[in-house]
C-alpha cells in the first residue's frame, strides 16, 4: 500500500515505462516500499479543468499512516513537479486527494490491514 490512481489528458507515449518511473518517485516521496505500491495511469482525452482541456491532472492517493497536512505538502510538491516536468501539467492544472481510510476499513489478504498490522495507528 499505498494506491495511487492518475487520471489526465496528456497522452504519454509509453505508458508502463511512465508508470515504473512514477511507482519509484512515489514509493521514494511517500517513504514507502516500492513492492507495496499500485499505480494506475488513466487517459482521459474528456478530462477538463477549469473548464479548458488544456493539459491537466486528477491524482487520488489512498495511503495509511503517513498522510498528515505537513507530509502531504511535501508530497504534492514531488508529485507536482513530476507531473509539470513528463507531463507539462502547470502545477495550477491538478488536484491531488489524499485519503488515508485507516487500517480496518482497506482491505487485503481476505481481510483488512488492522488484522494484519494490529491495531489503529
Amino acid at each position: 500500500m499505498p494506491s495511487l490512481v492518475i487520471t489526465t489528458n496528456v497522452k504519454v507515449p509509453d505508458i508502463r515505462a511512465f508508470i515504473v518511473e512514477f511507482s519509484k518517485l512515489a514509493a521514494e516521496t511517500l517513504g514507502k516500499p516500492e513492492h507495496s505500491v499500485s499505480v494506475s495511469y488513466n487517459y482521459d482525452e474528456n478530462l477538463s479543468f477549469h473548464g479548458t482541456f488544456d493539459p491537466a491532472f486528477l491524482m487520488v492517493i489512498t495511503s495509511l499512516d503517513n498522510l498528515n497536512p505537513t507530509s502531504n505538502e511535501k508530497y504534492s510538491k514531488s508529485f507536482f513537479g513530476h507531473f509539470e516536468e513528463k507531463l507539462g501539467v502547470p502545477g495550477e492544472r491538478g488536484y491531488i486527494t489524499f485519503l488515508d481510510p485507516g487500517r480496518a476499513y482497506l482491505g487485503h489478504k481476505a481481510t483488512h490491514f488492522e488484522t494484519l498490522f494490529g491495531g489503529s495507528s
